[in-house]
């Protein structure tokens, strides 16, 4: 594929970081020499004056736009994804972040790795996101959406909650800790992996389940099928109101009866990597793994 099938591309950065403000002007400078439509989010658009880019809500960026670049660390791109999943735009992340598992391109080599990604050089992932729906007496009373994890938690420090939890409609266990982490394998080398999960390949369809602080030493992390409906039924005498968070937002507050589903979203998020990216030396990079000889 090339260029020209990126002839309108959406950027979107977060908002009071110089450093990320610098890779914008980088790339509104670069992309402009590629006669490439540039439209900025408003947020962005706002914070750098003098500007003759056409501007754009982040609701809308997505269908204006063949290509997104988000620009910022991890955090950044989970807001982006939420967002633009459902759009089916395709998306890059330029790294000015602490890990950057999903914000891949160095600001060091931005026009070479960029340019390279213009040029057709690139490769495109499907990324699956979930859906969470909170209920009260069989009604729907908030609903979340995360690109990472949805986090059943006690909201208070050292208490405990009780819940129940069925996937696919069948009992798994009645568990007494201080909650429940449900992460896609984008979310694995997140929230999930301080919990003791495990690191799951962004290519597997799964979905794991990761007790927080169990009361019961048999309690493990549970790997499921990524189309499984998981409920939590939070117990009626439960002592607390537990929270309910998404990519650790949109946090809605429970009550004892009520039951939270959890389920893959609909729509899938495309993030584009330069060739040589590899999730093994990414993992080897940000997590300290030992490299080869040599390395």
């Amino acid at each position: 594929m090339s260029q020209d099938a990126f002839r309108n591309i959406g950027l979107i950065g977060r908002v009071g970081n110089e450093r990320v403000l610098e890779s914008v002007r980088t790339l509104q400078a670069f992309l402009s020499s590629r006669d490439i439509n540039v439209i900025l989010e408003e947020d962005i658009a706002e914070v750098i004056p003098g500007h003759s880019f056409q501007v754009s809500t982040r609701k809308l960026i997505g269908e204006m736009s063949d290509l997104v670049i988000v620009v910022g660390g991890d955090g950044s791109m989970l807001g982006a994804a939420r967002a633009l999943a459902k759009c089916d735009v395709p998306v890059i992340g330029v790294n000015r972040g602490r890990l950057g598992f999903l914000t891949d391109i160095s600001p060091a080599e931005l026009e070479a790795q960029l340019g390279a990604v213009l040029d057709g050089r690139y490769t495109v992932e499907s990324r699956f996101l979930l859906d969470a729906v909170h209920t009260r007496a069989g009604e729907p009373i908030g609903k979340g959406d995360a690109f990472n994890d949805v986090v059943v938690s006690s909201g208070e420090t050292a208490r405990m909650m009780e819940f129940e939890l069925y996937v696919e409609g069948e009992f798994v266990y009645h568990q007494r800790s201080d909650g429940l982490i449900i992460s896609t394998p984008t979310g694995s080398t997140a929230y999930s992996l301080s919990g003791g999960g495990p690191i799951m390949h962004p290519k597997l369809d799964a979905l794991v389940l990761v007790p927080m602080f169990p009361h019961m030493l048999s309690s493990r992390p549970l790997v499921v099928d990524g189309g499984s409906e998981i409920k939590i039924v939070i117990g009626d005498a439960n002592p607390v109101n537990p929270h309910i968070t998404c990519d650790g937002h949109s946090t809605m507050v429970a009550q004892p009866g009520d039951v939270i589903y959890v389920h893959k979203k609909p729509h899938k998020l495309k993030l584009i990597h330069p060739l040589d990216h590899n999730f093994y030396a990414i993992c080897r990079d940000k997590l300290g793994w030992s490299a080869l000889p040599g390395e």
